[in-house]
């Protein structure tokens, strides 16, 4: 382990310290690049945009351009460690948008006093971007910031701890539910953790199908239920109408288990007590709720996800979030919208029922995957993501009235 964290501060300091720079798109060579590129020639689209603003993404890189932004409340699992601490977080979400969509990203950080401060800095510099994605804010100052931004920004302005979690979780867990034999409409639901993560989860899972009243969800103390008076606005959606107060009572007979809270909070006795079948995503990273060799030790007939890459079923963020941006930015959505988060769940857990390319198999180091127990959800590295998810995301974005333009002829057909 002190090997890895002197590997990892290496790769962050050498040969440059950070992970991303800026590069040229135009040629700066001459006296006449030069005069084309600023003064005079720059006064040209200065003149075209003026006339009419959409020229800027004609002209600018706006259209291609995500911005980053955290404050560094809610830093991975490491809790409030400040802007400058998520600044490695936010360069490694830009580099992942460069190296899976081809998108370039700019990571912002910013020191605040009141939510208010906060949501007013993001709006005022929104106009650079094509996209907003927000990361490692804290819950349930999140919320707040998500829906203020969405409602003054005329771009995407999007969460990712919160619906790129949810939008994998639910890809993977329909896939888990088809091949168990279940219905998402009719399982019980258990998520330990009651977050930015969680509540998102939950909620588009409900989307998915999934009945409000057969989710128990628990926080730090206990089952969430209509008896408490300790809930802000947005537990108290999950209050559940039950005498049930601790996770043995809840899990007892339960489907599902969602774990977005901590490291081993789940044992394998209370894993025996899970319906046949099971499924457990068990999410908390690095470590999870319940350890896979615990788990398939304790059951035979579950199946396993985790945020880690070293076992089957790794929940990635990574398997959406840039290519959502990619097909929002492209149709010049003015929004990411639960159809497009739909459309993008659906991209994903389809993908999962193909044949693996041998490039992939020999990226994951595997010989080979096939739709069952021990691969559910694509592989991060899998380069038909981008096309599939992208496209998917983009036709919905026309189709529900929030794109600027139509989807280009032939769009990701070469990328999927």
């Amino acid at each position: 382990m002190t090997d890895f964290r002197q590997q990892a501060l290496d790769y962050h300091a050498f040969p440059t310290p950070g992970k991303i720079s800026i590069e040229l798109t135009k040629p700066a060579e001459t006296a006449r690049d030069l005069a084309l590129a600023y003064s005079p020639g720059v006064a040209e689209p200065v003149r075209a945009i003026a006339e009419n603003p959409e020229d800027v993404y004609r002209y600018t890189a706006k259209g291609n351009l995500v911005a980053v932004i955290s404050n560094g409340t809610a830093i991975l699992g490491l809790g409030n460690l400040g802007p400058s601490a998520s600044k490695p977080v936010m360069e490694g979400k830009a580099l992942l948008f460069k190296r899976f969509a081809g998108l370039d990203s700019i990571d912002i950080e910013v020191t605040h006093r009141t939510t208010q401060d906060f949501i007013n800095t993001v709006a005022n510099i929104a106009g650079t971007f094509g996209g907003i994605n927000l990361e490692d804010i804290k819950a349930p100052e999140c919320f707040e910031i998500e829906q203020a931004l969405i409602e003054r920004c005329d771009i995407p302005v999007f969460h990712d701890d919160q619906h790129g979690t949810a939008i994998v979780t639910a890809a993977g867990l329909l896939n888990a539910l088809e091949i168990q034999g279940k219905n998402i409409k009719d399982v019980q639901i258990v998520c330990l953790g009651a977050g930015a993560a969680a509540i998102a989860c939950m909620e588009l899972l409900i989307k998915c199908g999934a009945q409000r009243e057969h989710i128990y969800m628990l926080d730090s103390k206990g089952v969430i239920h209509t008896r408490r008076t300790d809930l802000n606005e947005y537990k108290q959606l999950f209050a559940n109408n039950t005498d049930k107060r601790t996770l043995q009572e809840v899990i007892s007979g339960a489907d599902v288990f969602v774990g977005v809270s901590g490291p081993n909070l789940l044992g394998a006795d209370d894993l025996a007590l899970m319906a046949e079948n099971p499924v457990v995503f068990a999410c908390s990273n690095p470590d999870p709720e319940i350890d896979p060799d615990v788990a398939n030790a304790a059951r035979d007939d579950l199946i396993m996800a985790t945020g880690r890459s070293d076992y089957p079923n790794q929940v990635n963020n990574v398997l959406c979030f840039p290519f959502i941006f990619r097909g929002a930015l492209d149709v010049r959505a003015s929004a990411i919208n639960d159809e497009m988060k739909l459309a993008a769940v659906n991209a994903i857990r389809s993908l999962a029922k193909e044949p693996v390319p041998e490039a992939v198999l020999t990226a994951a180091g595997v010989d080979t995957l096939e739709f069952g127990r021990k691969y559910i959800i694509p592989k991060p590295m899998d380069p038909r993501l981008c096309g599939r998810v992208a496209r998917a995301v983009a036709l919905a974005a026309v189709a529900s009235g929030v794109a600027r333009i139509d989807l280009p002829a032939n769009y990701m057909e070469d990328r999927s």
